[in-house]
């Protein structure tokens, strides 16, 4: 499959409806993904990046059919991450000494993935490559989200290739932001900037801050996963700005794991009192082992506050909720206030370890934590009510 994008610009990538998991098992792709790489053809024929190993003899196999390989004049490398750039050994056994523009550590990252010292030519900010009617301009993204990442301009088109950036783990064969489901779109966007992003939005508003101050026309923007966005392309842009600035919305999350359902049942006593005490807020429960952590983290990255839930497990807590929190330690919110609760049997370890982990992710534990010893009775559900009250008044 292959698409114009415009007349001098073809989508050659490759959806991939059947992914489940990204960064090993790190990242959750429910509704699959895509690998996007364009061919620009001008006086100057380029290649912008290429497609994940796996299908990298049908993206050869797929180019040849749009050109001969050998007229391919430029090949950009947006990005080393092996989802971009794993068709490459393939490809340049066909065409070894095509020039493959990248930034310096760029050069540095596909040397250590594939060991081949290809023809690199490096660029950073503002270098440019006259290719015909259009040109090309380089915008490096240190850190958006990998030490090498940058972004390509095309004059005339009007197209920003911005790599990892604005884009979605989404499969459409639509492949236009104004062809698909809206809110799928928008699910999949901010999950993938809440769980890959966040920990470098000082950066990311930087970023757009130093792109857009180029006032550069856009017409387009062709992300490297999911659809390009054409209809209104600065909305995502916008949105980006948005969720890099500290983002919540009226939400409280509660996230927990039980061994007997005692701590179950403190979590809903918690959600009770806090609706009692607010019935504005919006209110998420979720069981820690029972739901795909990367929809946890966006929910978290969503909300104004949450809670940590957990039974004492062996003097310790409990895995799905001890991954979360080293997850979130590593993310890096901004500006959560949080809170600790927790059942247990005999020594009643958990509610400090929860409360220490939240403190090392630089999160605000702005209440002492509630604990009961085996399941809650009475008196103690309705003591949990009153903590999620007590919570409501300190956000």
């Amino acid at each position: 499959m292959s698409f114009k994008i415009t007349d001098k610009v073809t989508w050659v990538g490759k959806i991939d409806w059947e992914l489940r998991r990204f960064h090993g098992d790190e990242y959750s792709t429910n509704r699959g993904s895509s690998y996007n790489s364009y061919l620009i053809k001008d006086e100057k024929t380029v290649l912008i990046d290429t497609v994940w190993k796996p299908y990298d003899e049908e993206f050869v196999n797929n180019l040849k059919k749009e050109i001969d390989l050998n007229e391919i004049d430029y090949i950009i490398a947006q990005h080393g991450e092996i989802d971009h750039s794993g068709s490459l050994p393939l490809l340049m056994k066909e065409i070894p000494n095509t020039p493959i523009y990248c930034t310096s550590n760029g050069a540095k990252i596909l040397k250590g993935h594939y060991h081949q010292d290809w023809n690199f030519v490096e660029v950073k900010t503002g270098d440019t490559l006259n290719i015909g009617e259009s040109t090309l301009t380089f915008v490096e993204a240190r850190m958006l989200h990998w030490p090498d990442s940058m972004m390509t301009y095309m004059s005339g088109e009007n197209i920003l290739f911005s790599n990892d950036a604005f884009g979605q783990h989404y499969a459409s064969e639509l492949m236009y932001n104004d062809l698909v489901d809206q809110a799928e779109l928008y699910q999949e966007a901010i999950k993938y900037y809440a769980n890959i992003l966040t920990p470098f939005s000082a950066l990311v508003g930087k970023k757009i801050e130093e792109v857009l101050s180029f006032n550069l026309p856009l017409d387009m923007i062709a992300t490297s996963h999911g659809v390009i966005w054409r209809d209104n392309p600065t909305q995502i842009v916008l949105k980006y700005m948005e969720w890099a600035k500290s983002y919540q919305e009226n939400q409280i999350t509660i996230v927990y794991d039980t061994m007997w359902n005692g701590t179950r049942r403190m979590a809903e006593a918690i959600a009770t009192g806090i609706k009692e005490a607010d019935d504005k807020v919006a209110i998420k429960l979720f069981n820690a082992a029972h739901t795909d952590k990367n929809d946890i983290i966006t929910e978290l990255f969503k909300s104004k506050a949450f809670m940590f839930g957990c039974s004492t497990v062996n003097k310790g807590i409990m895995n799905a909720v001890g991954g979360l929190l080293d997850m979130i330690q590593g993310i890096g919110f901004k500006n959560k206030k949080v809170a600790a609760f927790g059942s247990y049997g005999w020594s009643g370890e958990s509610i400090k370890i929860l409360e220490e982990k939240l403190s090392a992710a630089k999160l605000e534990v702005v209440q002492e934590g509630i604990r009961v010893l085996w399941n809650p009775d009475e008196e103690a559900i309705n003591n949990c009510k009153e903590f999620g009250k007590d919570f409501v008044t300190k956000l």
